[in-house]
């Protein structure tokens, strides 16, 4: 066999191709291999050399004879250090080459052929951040000068975030727009964060704000309306009693118990002013007093409408009525009280901010505490209020010359009404409208009680002072219509 083996070996004769021959060895295409082995036979010198010789006073001396062991000529390989034919030759503690590259660019010459050009190096026994040098500009595809980007999509700003698309790299992504309610503050982000419950994003959902916090003010143009119909309406009910109190001796005043007449105008100058208590911010104290003070001074008004109405009734079978009608007034007011108290006691109304019906703003509004206690204080209200009702309607047909239970007929019929449109719309209305439309029932009823019960009164005392004598009251057969004297 080993016979045959070299029987077989082929044997150079001399007339080989040289440029057939394949050959690592003769491969003069890369000198990679070439270029590797002439350093490390350099570096191995070195090293040798640095072993046998020693340098004493500018002069160096090598014993040639002495013998080297091959940890010796490692320890020295490992520090030489020296440049050959342009290329750096050094190794760090590990014994590794330190990197070095040169940076070649492909550039067009003016011939149109591909020249190899070379812009800088990399060099890794720089310090950091030095490695890498570019002496000169480089040239991208088509002549470009400008870096190419190597992304599907342009950075996404602030205010959206990334979305991959589906079945394409990862740098292939759309910029979405964040949700409603979230911010991103950064380029790039890959998701939304929500802003904090009294924040909100601005417009290019980049930036959490404060929301804005909203009640009625008496800053606003609603606000200041309502205000001026309040103390409107407190002034008309104080001008009112001071006509009363000059005529205090006339007939009609005191045909129409002036006692009950002035309580009743001092509870609905309470309830003008008490519609203040519900404009402005809401505090602890005011969310308290404005329920309580509305509850309280309502049923006031309404227990001495009942009083004139059940004077009216009484008058008429010859009873005149005295300490019984403070007491009918006193009790009914001392239920409410009662109530209030309760309610106050057990779940008072507070302040808090309504975060929930609009995302963008806060709202400020008193909360009932309570919504059992409301409603009762509103009931209670609404009952006297029907009982009023119904006794006036019974009245409104006794023979009197200037019959009242006529003017609290109607003037019972518009507060009713209004507080029955006044529920569904208390409930729907949102916001700081809600407030509105409950100082729009106090000043609708107030209002209509002091121009149904006391405007025909005033017409008649101050326009028309003949037909305010005795004989003229007490004379039956004469029907005064007081809306057509005043029309």
């Amino acid at each position: 066999m080993i016979l045959g083996a070299a029987t077989d070996r082929r044997v150079c004769d001399g007339s080989e191709d040289m440029q057939k021959l394949q050959n690592p060895y003769t491969d003069t295409s890369q000198l990679r291999i070439s270029n590797m082995v002439y350093k490390a036979v350099y570096a191995i010198a070195h090293a040798i050399h640095n072993t046998v010789c020693q340098e004493t006073n500018s002069t160096t001396q090598c014993d040639k004879l002495t013998r080297i062991e091959p940890k010796q000529v490692l320890t020295e390989l490992k520090k030489v250090n020296f440049s050959q034919n342009g290329y750096h030759v050094s190794f760090d503690a590990n014994g590794d080459p330190m990197a070095t590259y040169e940076l070649v660019n492909w550039h067009k010459s003016e011939s149109g052929s591909i020249v190899l050009v070379t812009v800088g190096y990399y060099d890794a026994s720089l310090p950091l951040g030095q490695e890498l040098h570019i002496n000169r500009n480089l040239t991208w595809a088509q002549g470009s000068t400008q870096v190419p980007v190597s992304v599907c999509t342009d950075s996404c700003l602030q205010g959206t975030h990334k979305v991959l698309q589906k079945g394409k790299p990862i740098c292939c992504y759309d910029c979405v727009p964040c949700p409603e309610g979230e911010i991103s503050n950064a380029t790039d982000s890959s998701d939304c964060f929500p802003c904090p419950k009294e924040f909100w994003p601005n417009a290019n959902k980049d930036t959490c704000f404060p929301k804005l916090v909203e009640f009625l003010s008496f800053d606003e143009v609603l606000g200041i309306i309502l205000a001026a119909f309040s103390v409107g309406g407190a002034c008309l009910a104080i001008i009112t009693a001071s006509v009363f109190f000059r005529h205090r001796t006339s007939p009609i005043v005191r045909a129409n118990n002036s006692e009950l007449s002035f309580l009743l105008l001092f509870s609905l100058t309470l309830c003008f002013l008490c519609s203040l208590t519900f404009i402005g911010a809401p505090s602890e104290w005011s969310c308290m007093l404005r329920h309580t003070a509305f509850g309280i001074t309502f049923v006031l008004c309404i227990s001495c409408v009942l009083g004139k109405t059940i004077v009216v009734l009484m008058a008429f079978k010859a009873t005149l009525p005295g300490s019984n009608q403070r007491m009918t007034v006193v009790s009914f007011t001392f239920i409410q009280v009662l109530i209030c108290t309760i309610w106050l006691v057990v779940s008072p109304p507070f302040p808090m901010k309504n975060l929930t019906i609009y995302k963008h703003r806060i709202i400020l509004e008193c909360a009932l505490g309570s919504a059992v206690g409301f409603w009762v204080v509103l009931g209670y209200i609404g009952l006297l209020a029907v009982f009023c009702f119904v006794l006036a309607v019974l009245a409104r047909k006794l023979p009197d010359n200037f019959n009242e239970a006529k003017f609290i007929t109607f003037s019972m019929l518009i507060f009713c009404a209004v507080w029955i449109t006044f529920i569904p719309a208390y409930v729907s209305s949102p916001g700081k409208f809600t407030v509105a439309v409950e100082i729009f029932a106090i000043l609708v009823s107030s209002f209509g009680l002091i121009l149904c019960i006391f405007a025909p009164k005033c017409f008649i005392i101050l326009f028309k002072p003949k037909k305010n004598t005795k004989k003229h009251l007490m004379n039956k057969n004469i029907s005064l219509n007081t809306f057509s004297e005043i029309w």
